[in-house]
């Protein structure tokens, strides 16, 4: 194969050599370069805007170019890496708004207290040396004491550990620690004592972001916790394009790597080595669960939607290639059915709903959201495609929550002027899921939409205009940008907002109705995930994404799933609690419900709206779709 072209990306200067006709985001995954890539490099998104600096060597804008770029962005050089071709060797620029960049992602979450009983545990001894009258083996001499000392069986030991075995005792005048797992299984053994010296490792693997925490199996504590955006969005940024993709074992890979590379770095931070850490416990919904264990993943988007396995998996850690210590164990929790996976049992475990009486409602949001409805009698769950929208895909201007998104909007109701507030207080580039919840609650109180999400032409303001035919508001002029362009919300991508909050609510209407029970009858709301963490709770309601219960029933919990997944490190009990959890929730498969489609519908309006009671669509617009002159919109607190 001839490596010929050569593609310099600015401003970092990397270089990457490629053959002809090769794209300009397959170059930059060579390279290591972050560029945006919501779809996976269909050409639907629009997302991974480039700068070419000589046009004339790349073939001519595409079609799918044309429909998203401006004539003036085309002219100043602008393409879409995904349909760019390198014919000649390039110089290629990637604005800040393409980039992937250094994502805000919410890895905290509530503190479930569990009874400490890790898997792995640590025991000193100091045995008694061999003589002729006494010439018991050394293995036999290490399970003796175990049992006389500590009162545990230990059947076997791992071969790495009893090849050096004979050295570590004689080297350590017999005083040595050994690591055991599940008080049956030798796979360490060291010399002097290393009691304090026991870690695991708890990772989230969600869709858009990678959640891991780095705990004291001692102790129990979190000592360091990190984040990394997950590698395979390069591959597409929802579910069903990384299933479909032609390789498994490249997502495999870079996921693993992934979370590799986040331990590596909290390691480093709080001087722990690799080989300290005995045990892992992931987490992640059915698909990312599929494709972290390499388990050919094709069935689950088709119906009945059934995964491969239900139960939890213990693994060889290096088996999977997770860099713990090598006799070390990947424990990977159950799942549900569906999309249902062991992020939303974990998330269960965090907040206890399987053990309370109280009606409670769980809204784990994310790229992919899981709905849970019940309590300790009864269970039922669904998941809804409520992305990418609140990650940013399919908006004009959206981007993930990194520095320079617009995080927060308020617009005033009589002079409609917006007030945001960005990540890291800089110039802003673009909006977050958190701000997207915010502009469509702010526009209907304000009156610059309504009900049906529709903008109000009458209305007389500079910010809101018409551009190609599609009315667009104004929520950053281009000389207050990083970006140099104004930041808007479209029609458009109000649309996609109601279509993502709408599958949520929808999601759990529908449970609501399958338990039957009303609003009133939920106790509790909580609201977990990284987005989840971050949005106003207030104006989530406003649009209607989850049902109107009282504020004071809301429940912020962070990364329950993370939360979750650190239980089932140090507990033995919480793993059997996982297990009862996935074979107590009833799996809801939402399409297969009579009348999906129109509760669908009726989710898409703001908040809801009943069109049972209008056969005519537009009945009801007339009804309900007036515009208000100023705030007059009023909720239960």
């Amino acid at each position: 194969m001839q490596l010929a072209r050569e593609v310099v990306f600015q401003p970092e200067g990397k270089r990457v050599r490629v053959r002809s006709r090769v794209s300009v985001l397959e170059a930059a995954h060579l390279a290591g370069v972050d560029i945006t890539s919501v779809c996976g490099g269909k050409g639907e998104c629009g997302k991974c805007r480039v700068v070419i600096k000589n046009v004339e060597n790349v073939n001519p804008p595409t079609d799918v170019e044309k429909g998203v770029l401006t004539s003036e962005e085309l002219s100043a050089g602008y393409r879409l890496a995904c349909r760019t071709l390198i014919n000649v060797s390039i110089v290629v620029r990637v604005p800040e708004e393409s980039r992937t960049g250094k994502q805000r992602l919410q890895v905290e979450g509530i503190e479930a207290k569990v009874k400490l009983e890790p898997s792995v545990r640590k025991y000193f001894v100091k045995l008694s040396k061999p003589t002729l009258e006494d010439s018991m083996s050394d293995f036999d001499r290490l399970v003796e004491k175990l049992w006389k000392q500590y009162g545990i069986s230990v059947f076997e030991a791992e071969y790495e550990v009893v090849k050096p075995l004979a050295s570590i005792l004689r080297n350590a005048d017999w005083k040595i620690t050994v690591t055991v797992l599940d008080d049956r299984r030798i796979i360490d053994v060291e010399p002097r004592s290393t009691m304090d010296r026991s870690f695991g490792y708890a990772v989230d693997i969600g869709t858009t972001k990678l959640a891991g925490y780095l705990l004291n199996l001692t102790t129990g504590k979190v000592v360091a916790a990190g984040s990394l955006m997950n590698p395979q969005i390069h591959y597409g940024e929802d579910i069903v394009t990384r299933i479909g993709y032609k390789d498994h074992r490249e997502l495999q890979r870079v996921v693993v790597e992934g979370t590799n590379q986040i331990l590596s770095d909290l390691c480093e931070r709080v001087g722990v080595s690799q080989e300290e850490v005995y045990e892992v416990t992931v987490v992640g919904n059915t698909a990312m669960h599929h494709l972290f264990l390499n388990i050919y993943p094709k069935y689950l988007a088709l119906s009945p939607y059934t995964p491969v396995i239900r139960q939890g998996i213990d693994i060889n850690a290096k088996e999977i290639g997770v860099k713990i210590n090598p006799n070390g164990r990947v424990h990977v929790l159950p799942v549900v059915a569906g999309f249902v996976g062991a992020d939303c049992v974990a998330a269960i475990l965090a907040t206890r709903v399987y053990k309370i009486n109280k009606l409670c409602m769980v809204l784990d949001i994310g790229t992919n959201t899981e709905v849970v409805l019940g309590n300790k009698d009864k269970m039922l769950a669904c998941s809804c495609a409520s992305g990418p929208a609140f990650e940013g895909g399919h908006i004009k201007h959206g981007m993930r929550a990194s520095s320079g998104a617009i995080e927060k909007v308020t617009i005033n109701p009589e002079t409609l002027e917006v007030k945001y507030k960005t990540i890291d207080d800089v110039k802003p580039c673009g909006i977050c899921g958190s701000a997207v919840v915010d502009v469509p609650a702010e526009m209907l109180k304000t009156g610059v939409i309504d009900v049906a999400g529709k903008m109000n032409s009458n209305l007389n303001s500079p910010r809101l205009r018409e551009k190609d035919d599609v009315l667009e508001f104004v929520l950053a002029w281009k000389n207050e940008t990083s970006t140099g362009r104004d930041i808007v919300v479209t029609q458009h991508d109000l649309r996609e907002i109601q279509l993502a909050k709408a599958a949520i609510h929808t999601g759990a209407v529908t449970l609501m109705k399958e338990a039957k029970v009303k609003e009133d009858d939920i106790d509790v709301v909580f609201i977990a995930g990284a987005f989840g963490s971050y949005i106003d709770p207030e104006n989530a309601r406003i649009i209607g994404m989850y049902p109107e219960v009282p504020l004071k029933r809301v429940k912020m919990v962070g990364n329950a799933a993370g939360t979750g997944a650190r239980m089932a490190l140090v507990s033995k009990t919480a793993r059997e609690n996982a297990e009862e959890i996935s074979r107590k929730v009833k799996y809801v498969e939402l399409a297969s419900v009579p009348d999906f489609k129109s509760e669908l519908m009726n989710s898409s309006f703001i908040p809801y709206a009943d069109l049972s009671c209008y056969p005519d669509t537009s009945q009801l617009l007339r009804k309900l779709g007036k515009f208000p002159k100023k705030s007059i919109l009023k909720f239960r607190s």
